[in-house]
């Protein structure tokens, strides 16, 4: 990742409010709580609201959400003390988005095949449960969005702070902002697939361009080396979305041949730092296809762009104005001060790495 975003506080926060209250006060509870009803949620004013206004709505999100949540109550009900406390370190350790980034060792994290192995039926309606939590029917409906706001409007809130305009993971597609009428998608970091009680947390959701959420991350696990994705207990780090303070990604590139005309995939080595962030930038590197996406960019066209802007650069002439062009070392220059400044703009970081690069192997000596 090479910047990590500002995280901006939202009234949509509120649903995973929502859901730490059903786990912690209403399922946790359930197997000395007697039979399920609505005197349940008492200790949650607005969340009781919103459960009695779903009972007497016809909408499927809301039928849905009021009726996941007591079958999964009656899931509870039968399990051990010893079994509950198992799934509140999981829960809670699944919503600490920066300690799981961190590998943090104390942080157990659990995705659902875990918790098949504890109980199949409950397993399998968290994730019924969880999957379906963050849904169009369901945040979409009109008693929901007058609790937590809409989350188009986080949306905006979002992107009026982080104005960057670059995908953060990437860094080379653009970002649609507050002035568009449409949106990126929110990814879930830990894949919603994978991983229960989290699809909600907005630590957890992360805007990205469509390339990186649809087209190089989909499904794959940040948190899990890339072995069988079921299985692999080889945890790793990775970068945490909303970091602070920010990192910075150092990138380097070079050429195995100076012949810049006739290069392939193989022929460019790059190289990222710092080395104290190794094991975050291999994962990076991993989830997003970046050496393959920067090396694509570099052959499909904006290399060579850049090159020859630099080369007719240094041969432009104003003879009326009695004015020579810029030289490599002073376009280098200006560009390194451009880049110093912002680094996304016009992906000023690959272009002054590829520009560098071509220098190393002369093809700016006189």
């Amino acid at each position: 990742m090479l910047f990590p975003y500002s995280y901006v506080p939202h009234q949509m926060e509120r649903m995973q409010e929502f859901i730490d209250f059903i786990f912690y006060e209403v399922w946790c509870d359930a197997p000395d709580s007697g039979p399920y009803s609505i005197d349940l949620f008492d200790g949650n004013t607005e969340l009781r609201d919103l459960i009695v206004s779903f009972h007497y709505s016809e909408a499927k999100g809301a039928y849905f959400f009021n009726g996941q949540v007591e079958r999964i109550y009656s899931c509870f009900a039968v399990l051990t003390p010893t079994q509950i406390d198992q799934l509140q370190q999981w829960y809670q350790a699944n919503n600490d988005i920066e300690k799981v980034c961190a590998n943090d060792p104390a942080t157990h994290i659990a995705r659902y095949a875990d918790i098949l192995v504890v109980h199949q039926e409950l397993g399998e309606q968290l994730a019924v449960f969880f999957k379906g939590l963050y849904s169009q029917q369901l945040i979409g409906l009109a008693a929901l969005r007058q609790k937590i706001g809409d989350i188009d409007e986080h949306y905006k809130a979002f992107m009026g702070a982080n104005k960057t305009g670059k995908c953060p993971f990437c860094g080379i597609a653009d970002m649609q902002g507050v002035y568009h009428s449409t949106r990126e998608a929110y990814d879930h970091y830990l894949p919603k697939g994978l991983y229960p009680f989290n699809s909600i947390n907005f630590r957890n959701l992360v805007p990205a361009c469509h390339h990186c959420n649809s087209s190089y991350k989909t499904s794959k696990d940040p948190a899990y080396m890339p072995k069988d994705p079921a299985g692999s207990t080889d945890r790793r780090k990775v970068f945490y979305p909303y970091a602070n303070p920010a990192h910075n990604i150092e990138v380097t590139i070079e050429f195995n041949k100076p012949d810049v005309d006739h290069l392939a995939p193989d022929d460019i080595q790059i190289s990222f730092g710092p080395p104290a962030l190794n094991e975050e930038i291999e994962t990076w590197k991993d989830v997003y296809g970046i050496e393959e996406r920067y090396r694509g960019k570099l052959l499909d066209g904006d290399g060579k762009a850049w090159l020859a802007e630099v080369l007719d650069e240094w041969r432009w002439k104003d003879d009326s104005a009695g004015k020579e062009g810029r030289g490599p070392d002073e376009y280098l220059r200006d560009l390194d001060r451009h880049t110093t400044k912002s680094p996304f703009t016009g992906t000023n970081f690959l272009k002054k790495a590829f520009l560098d690069g071509c220098q190393k192997v002369g093809l700016f000596d006189e």
